[in-house]
């Protein structure tokens, strides 16, 4: 399930405007889980457009890698990642990587310094060989236009396929020629130097996906001939496109997965089906669960002094099925996760306090009724 948003404008600054207002957004939505994330620069891929983003959850489970700098703002996606160009000797050596389109029109030598590791296979440079060595996403951006090469082509049969019309394109490593505007095509490693900045070194994190947002330009206006009469009322001019996306119930299983415990879920407030759930023993009389409950949701007049918890709206749900204990509630709680969890215990009869309970913040505590609406508003906002 998806949550898709497609923006369309007149001109080039009101697109990147848009685009920025939309980030911000994304970025707000992020930030309301209170859960650390990611915004990595990434390759607009078969979408098409020059500037896009991926949002991430850090995750060991993830698919991703998502690589940073120790010391600076640089997060880049394993697609876009680059490092800092290093001086190298003049008399470096270098190896070269044969290759072909899949239409056999097109072939091409991929050169790179040589790998300190380099082991040259006894059949010459190939295309298994090649993937230890080179990003093979930053090999597809620095193909010219609309040409891709079949790496299921080894060196031995390469020669065979070349004609006398067969054209033939030299890629080389921006390293060997840092006076251009060319690739990084190596693999980038952990300890690599930031592109960014002076001293900060790179490494990856393993993340989970759950947001994109793409800038398109007019990748598909203009092939649609969908186009807009601009202000001056005289010209016309393809749209500019966008197009943004949230995983929402990619996003619901990454939570799970990040949250989880032993004992059950852990939904931020947010996210969570209610943020407070109020638990009776079979012994509770059912006017007291209620009065509990009116009272955390400021139905009553008790409590609700202090840092403006009288205010503020808490999602509260009663849980006074009579034929459950109170130690099968518990378990039960824990499993569905809420964030809150407020018990009318042993303490409810003889001094009118519950017990408040949160895992995520390891919590228990004793509390008047007076009390408990503040106590569990300070305890969200932290959620």
């Amino acid at each position: 399930m998806m949550k898709d948003l497609y923006t369309f404008d007149s001109t080039p600054a009101a697109a990147l405007e848009t685009y920025e207002a939309i980030r911000k957004a994304y970025n707000n939505l992020f930030d309301e889980l209170k859960l650390p994330y990611l915004v990595a620069d990434a390759d607009s891929g078969n979408m098409g457009g020059k500037l896009s983003h991926e949002y991430h959850f850090v995750s060991p489970k993830g698919e991703d890698k998502v690589w940073s700098c120790e010391s600076c703002s640089y997060v880049a996606n394993e697609e876009l990642v680059e490092k800092k160009t290093p001086e190298l000797p003049e008399n470096l050596e270098t190896v070269s990587f044969p290759g072909i389109s899949p239409d056999r029109k097109t072939s091409y030598t991929i050169t790179i310094p040589k790998p300190d590791c380099w082991s040259p296979p006894t059949d010459g440079p190939n295309w298994v060989t090649a993937t230890q060595y080179l990003n093979l996403h930053a090999v597809k951006k620095a193909l010219p236009d609309g040409l891709e090469i079949d790496t299921g082509i080894s060196h031995s049969t390469l020669d065979a396929l070349l004609t006398k019309t067969t054209q033939h394109h030299v890629i080389t490593d921006r390293t060997l020629s840092p006076d251009s505007n060319g690739h990084d095509l190596t693999i980038t490693h952990p300890g690599s130097s930031c592109p960014q900045c002076s001293s900060g070194t790179l490494d990856f994190q393993r993340a989970i996906e759950v947001g994109h947002t793409f800038h398109l330009g007019t990748r598909y206006s203009a092939p649609l001939n969908a186009v807009v009469s601009l202000p001056d009322g005289k010209t016309r001019a393809p749209m500019q496109m966008g197009c943004h996306g949230i995983g929402v119930s990619r996003l619901i299983g990454a939570i799970a997965s990040l949250m989880a415990d032993s004992r059950g879920l852990n939904w931020p407030r947010v996210v969570a089906p209610w943020e407070v759930v109020v638990l009776t023993t079979p012994q509770t009389r059912e006017d007291d669960g209620v009065e509990v409950y009116d009272v955390l949701r400021g139905v009553r007049g008790v409590g609700g002094s202090g840092s403006g918890s009288g205010e503020v709206e808490v999602d509260v749900v009663l849980d006074d099925r009579p034929i459950k204990s109170l130690g099968w509630k518990l378990k039960d709680a824990d499993l569905i996760g809420y964030p809150v969890v407020v018990v009318l215990g042993r303490n409810w009869e003889a001094k009118r306090e519950v017990e408040v309970q949160c895992r995520r913040l390891g919590v228990r505590k004793s509390v008047g009724v007076g009390e408990v609406r503040e106590e569990v508003v300070e305890l969200l906002e932290q959620l």
